[in-house]
């Protein structure tokens, strides 16, 4: 249970807002500081007390460049659910004519999704359902991947498989939803699209980004150290509000 004196602690918001419960919480709260992962997330609660916007970073040396990859095909990374569209990357890719490898959990709740809606379309190797994976094998799959499909059909707050495509110099093309717009950079990290057909029409141009030019704008925008910077900022700006006399605190006459 969070105390009345909620507005002491920082608290970043991870997860959508758009639930009923939690913009009574930030209404019972008004004076909690928050911080969100993009603009975006903050849509639901726009009168919520936010201090900051801070995207995510990742360490530089996590993910290296791979500026030649030898894998001819497009990479999904994710979980198997309907606003993840994992269908429609399966359907960008044959457009395409490009082969697609699906990384991604299948939590319990869509078990039957996968298998009567993704496990029919599965033809391995033109589309080819690797699973979960851990952090080895994802460095290798996208670097090796000629761009990552993120066709969201969800207010996703961030997107964090996107600046780990572009950390390895993998362009990115994904759809108008959630924070899209705030992380891919069109015609320099990928392409922001609003339909399948927009996405098919995107690819040639995303394959042909340069993709040490990806990775340097992974390395301007989002890294761990320009996250951590921006977090200090913030810290600092409260601890000064905090120290900031009250002007109703009565001061003591001089002797």
């Amino acid at each position: 249970m969070l105390s009345r004196h909620a507005h002491h602690t920082l608290t970043t918001l991870h997860g959508r807002q758009d639930l009923t419960d939690l913009q009574q919480l930030y209404a019972a709260f008004p004076q909690m500081p928050l911080v969100s992962i993009s603009n975006a997330q903050r849509a639901p609660i726009p009168n919520a007390n936010f201090a900051a916007t801070i995207h995510h970073g990742l360490p530089l040396d996590l993910f290296k460049l791979n500026q030649a990859p030898r894998g001819e095909y497009l990479s999904f990374l994710g979980r198997i659910s309907p606003e993840k569209g994992v269908d429609r990357a399966i359907e960008i890719a044959r457009a395409a004519n490009l082969p697609l490898k699906i990384a991604a959990k299948i939590d319990h709740v869509d078990r039957d999704y996968f298998r009567d809606h993704i496990a029919p379309q599965l033809d391995p190797p033109h589309v080819d359902f690797i699973g979960e994976i851990d952090e080895t094998i994802k460095a290798a799959l996208l670097g090796e991947s000629l761009a990552l499909l993120f066709p969201i059909d969800w207010p996703e707050p961030f997107g964090l498989a996107m600046i780990e495509a572009m950390a390895c110099g993998t362009p990115v093309i994904a759809f108008d939803r959630g924070a899209a717009r705030e992380v891919v950079d069109d015609g320099v990290t990928g392409q922001v699209v609003s339909t399948v057909d927009e996405a098919i029409s995107a690819v040639p141009q995303v394959l042909a980004l340069d993709r040490a030019n990806v990775r340097r704008q992974f390395e301007k925008r989002f890294s761990a150290s320009r996250m951590a910077a921006d977090y200090l900022k913030v810290y600092r700006a409260l601890l000064r509000s905090a120290n900031r006399p009250s002007p109703h605190r009565l001061v003591p006459a001089s002797a």
